[in-house]
């Protein structure tokens, strides 16, 4: 990204059309777009500037700088560049990401579901389109990217008593195609502990779980996927606290930390949280079992005798 030298870049130089395009404030605002925006914020309060200085500096409105911030309207390539050298952007490679969080249109594979599913489940799929790794920690049910079609439809079913099946297939063919999108060979690498608990419910009865262990342990044969256990004599530890989905872009600093809870989603994304749901999944890591590895002898406890195990206990239980 070339970085533009703010005083060669006065207000003069907009056209009609950027004039006219900066004054548009989006309806919805997608999580990538709320990104941006707080990441501008911060660096200005890192360089210690105001909203009317650092504006005043690029030739900027304050107003439409204060629109960028809050994620309600666009930046233009040239504008951003400018904040970037006025901001003292020394990373090639941060301001190559801020760029392309700000040219990107949005639009991907999940598009085709904006009429019919909340912005926050499309935010999502977006998130990960962009991701270098993939970090995931289940307390109670599998994360959503390993579950087999059978074993969506029972927690679907379960979750959502009154949907239509219509809905439910929906709900299933889009977290079917995240699968697809992020197990690819070229997508990122996802790390995933699931505790022990998360195994043992059973969902769907016993022939679904046979399948979906069956499931897991193909899919952490793949190259780019590592499953742990954490079993439950690993103590209490930070599995206490609530399941957490960290994705990073190839920009470890623009990653994004996702709760879940029943009343609502929390997204963390500054530095402190990031650094500390980090710290918090390699104390996971270092205190599950070792990965699934599908090798011929496996002379220690590990995650892949677990699941073993589990899944010769659901033999001949069909009718439960």
């Amino acid at each position: 990204m070339k970085l533009v030298d703010p005083n060669r870049s006065g207000a003069a130089n907009y056209d009609a059309n950027t004039r006219k395009a900066r004054m548009a404030l989006r309806t919805y605002i997608t999580e990538r777009q709320r990104r941006l925006g707080a990441e501008l914020r911060k660096l200005r309060e890192a360089a210690g500037l105001s909203v009317n200085a650092a504006s005043s500096r690029i030739g900027m409105g304050a107003a439409h700088l204060s629109h960028v911030e809050a994620a309600r309207t666009a930046v233009a390539a040239d504008r951003l560049a400018a904040l970037l050298l006025t901001y003292d952007v020394k990373s090639e490679p941060y301001a190559e990401a801020l760029a392309s969080l700000a040219e990107s249109d949005g639009k991907g594979w999940w598009s085709e579901y904006r009429r019919s599913l909340p912005q926050r489940t499309l935010d999502l799929a977006e998130l990960e389109s962009g991701a270098s790794r993939i970090y995931s920690y289940e307390t109670l049910v599998l994360p959503g990217l390993l579950q087999t079609e059978a074993y969506m439809r029972a927690l679907f079913r379960s979750s959502r008593p009154t949907a239509r099946d219509a809905e439910i297939a929906e709900l299933i063919a889009f977290r079917r195609a995240r699968q697809r999108s992020t197990l690819e060979p070229s997508g990122p690498h996802l790390h995933v502990v699931v505790h022990e608990a998360a195994v043992r419910v059973l969902v769907g009865g016993a022939r679904v779980m046979r399948e979906q262990l069956t499931h897991l342990l193909h899919t952490a044969a793949l190259p780019n996927v590592t499953l742990q256990i954490r079993p439950f004599d690993a103590g209490p530890g930070p599995w206490l606290s609530a399941p957490f989905l960290q994705i990073e872009p190839a920009v470890a600093r623009l990653g994004t930390v996702i709760l879940e809870h029943p009343a609502a989603r929390v997204v963390l994304d500054d530095e402190d949280s990031l650094t500390r749901y980090r710290a918090t999944f390699a104390d996971l890591c270092r205190n599950a079992l070792p990965p699934v590895v599908p090798t011929e002898t496996h002379e220690q406890r590990d995650s892949w005798g677990l699941l073993q195990h589990l899944l010769y206990t659901h033999q001949g239980r069909d009718h439960e």
